[in-house]
């Protein structure tokens, strides 16, 4: 399949070809990069929390400090510029109006178009600093918790928290040792107040081999109020979850495997007629002569 880039040119160089590669679609997406956006008008507040989320995100963030005059409810083309430009799917816009003071919108991209973005104004904020302890490890896999019941029973907190878990969740690994498990990022849904928390894990120790988790509070803590969304449309939202065939795992029939990893299958066989099993003929199988025990010309046994 012959690759081109967006506006049906082919590239001419090799260092064009791998660089359209690697914006093509594949098997095995690459990891989502972030923007990190400033508005026409920003707070210090503002500046703050998306210089955090540019380095908590780091090295898949990208950091535009410039001011730009966007109303991302009214007009999107500019920020799906940003997207195509730099290969971003997530994006924290901040902006700061005086009908709208501290507001923060996160969202995230299709095939650079807007997918789904929840606006939030920030009404209570306490920078890391004040909280004296040392800064995450960058490029650390964090564990993201959702507490509140409205993240399982109300369909828009829910499509909130999926957001916020695509968001944070980091690099994809396939495992992760229990010392690598440093940063915990809590998201807490209360009466339209989305609290958000970050911890630092401490191993004790414990009677068991398991050892005993405390949680230490390291900042940013900062209390959202959830204003405006716009949420994408069910068949949209499904067209972007799809699963290619290639890493669809298709099931196998009568096959199970246990808790171990042993993998059991069951196989069913007809009825067995051993009388008809072919056997090896040798000597030793073959069945000796009957001996005629009454009649004429029998042998007497004795009287």
């Amino acid at each position: 399949m012959a690759i081109m880039a967006a506006n049906g040119a082919k590239p001419k160089t090799r260092k064009g070809k791998r660089f359209l590669e690697n914006r093509a679609s594949k098997i095995h997406e690459n990891d989502k990069r972030c923007l990190a956006i400033h508005g026409a008008k920003t707070s210090p507040i503002l500046n703050e929390v998306l210089e955090y989320l540019y380095l908590l995100k780091k090295p898949l963030s990208q950091h535009l400090r410039r001011h730009n005059a966007m109303h991302l409810f009214e007009d999107e083309t500019l920020l799906e510029k940003f997207s195509a430009k730099f290969d971003a799917s997530l994006f924290a816009f901040g902006s700061h109006q005086k009908k709208r003071p501290n507001t923060l919108i996160f969202g995230r991209m299709f095939d650079h178009h807007i997918l789904d973005m929840f606006e939030m104004r920030i009404t209570n904020y306490i920078p890391a600093k004040t909280f004296k302890q040392p800064p995450p490890i960058l490029g650390a896999k964090p564990c993201v918790l959702l507490q509140g019941t409205l993240f399982e029973s109300d369909e828009e907190i829910k499509r909130l928290g999926n957001l916020m878990v695509d968001w944070f969740r980091g690099v994809k690994v396939p495992n992760i040792r229990l010392q690598g498990l440093e940063t915990v990022i809590s998201f807490t849904i209360v009466e339209g107040v989305l609290l958000f928390r970050v911890y630092r894990t401490q191993l004790k120790k414990s009677a068991s081999i398991t050892p005993r988790v405390e949680l230490i509070e390291i900042g940013p803590s900062i209390d959202f109020v959830l204003d405006r969304k716009k949420i994408a449309s069910d068949s949209l939202y499904k067209s972007a979850m799809r699963v290619p065939d290639e890493l669809r795992v298709k099931p196998r029939k009568n096959v199970s495997q246990d808790v171990f990893g042993t993998q059991k299958a069951r196989i069913h066989l007809g009825r067995q007629e051993i009388g008809r099993i072919q056997t090896r003929k040798t000597p030793a199988l073959r069945k000796a002569p009957r001996r005629q025990t009454s009649g004429a010309n029998s042998i007497p046994l004795g009287e």
